[in-house]
């Protein structure tokens, strides 16, 4: 059946105003996999991505293997583990491939690891300056819902590839690009009654502005429908929409991602 998508309830502009949290876009999106060279194949084959860097047991990575590639400015990072009885390999029974990281760049992630951890955001990883020859970053991180977290990447003092930890990928085969630009945006699917507490979260913790909303007459089929807040950052550069389930002759879909 179509998805019938009408008319947002209420739509705010978002401000460029000065923010305790400024946030000049993603930087990259992690993804834990089963197999991460086969799912690189997959994206630079569908998709036009291009091989960027890699990290493993030959740069100094023991426990897990990960490739990075691009588009313009979009970088996915494709991690799998190199044993059983590893946090990734848990997530990876637990969810099959899935996101796990959305990384956004920021000009000091020791400040937005304070800012957001004493409004109440749970810390993931404190404030961590990573080294190589190319220089330094600075990363951080807090938990969002389910398991994903947020990284807050400082990278002003740092011109290798990717990150320290990785080395320019070489790869022979690197398909015709497709068009995709950049992150519009991502989507976070909660619980039942779980898209007001998160929305609440992302105004609190993170200085967000809900700037569209949608109900359950909204966005619906025949059989099953959602609701919709999306929250934005002051300058508009990082969205976020937050979805929970609404009533339907059938299971909403937000449902069926969830289980």
């Amino acid at each position: 059946m179509p998805t019938t998508i009408a008319a947002p309830k209420t739509k705010t502009a978002p401000t460029a105003e000065k923010d305790f949290l400024p946030l000049q876009g993603t930087d990259y999106i992690e993804f834990y996999v089963g197999n991460a060279k086969q799912a690189a194949h997959f994206y630079k084959t569908a998709f036009g991505f291009q091989s960027v860097a890699y990290s493993g047991p030959e740069t100094g990575t023991k426990d897990r293997v990960s490739y990075a590639i691009r588009q313009n400015k979009l970088t996915f990072v494709l991690t799998t583990p190199l044993r059983p009885n590893h946090p990734v390999a848990d997530h990876v029974h637990k969810h099959g491939d899935g996101v796990k990281a959305l990384a956004l760049m920021v000009e000091d992630a020791t400040s937005a690891w304070e800012e957001t951890t004493k409004r109440g955001g749970k810390s993931y990883l404190k404030p961590t300056t990573l080294s190589d020859k190319h220089g330094e970053l600075v990363m951080s991180g807090i938990h969002t819902y389910g398991e994903v977290v947020h990284l807050f990447i400082e990278r002003e003092n740092y011109r290798g590839t990717f990150m320290p930890g990785f080395r320019k990928w070489e790869s022979a085969y690197n398909p015709l690009q497709t068009g995709l630009q950049y992150v519009d945006h991502c989507v976070g699917n909660v619980g039942w009654n779980q898209m007001n507490p998160w929305v609440k979260f992302y105004e609190e913790v993170m200085g967000f502005r809900n700037i569209l909303t949608f109900d359950d007459k909204d966005i619906s089929t025949e059989y099953s429908a959602l609701m919709s807040k999306v929250m934005s950052n002051g300058n508009g550069f990082v969205k976020f929409p937050i979805n929970e389930p609404a009533e339907g002759k059938k299971k909403s879909q937000v449902e069926e991602y969830l289980e």
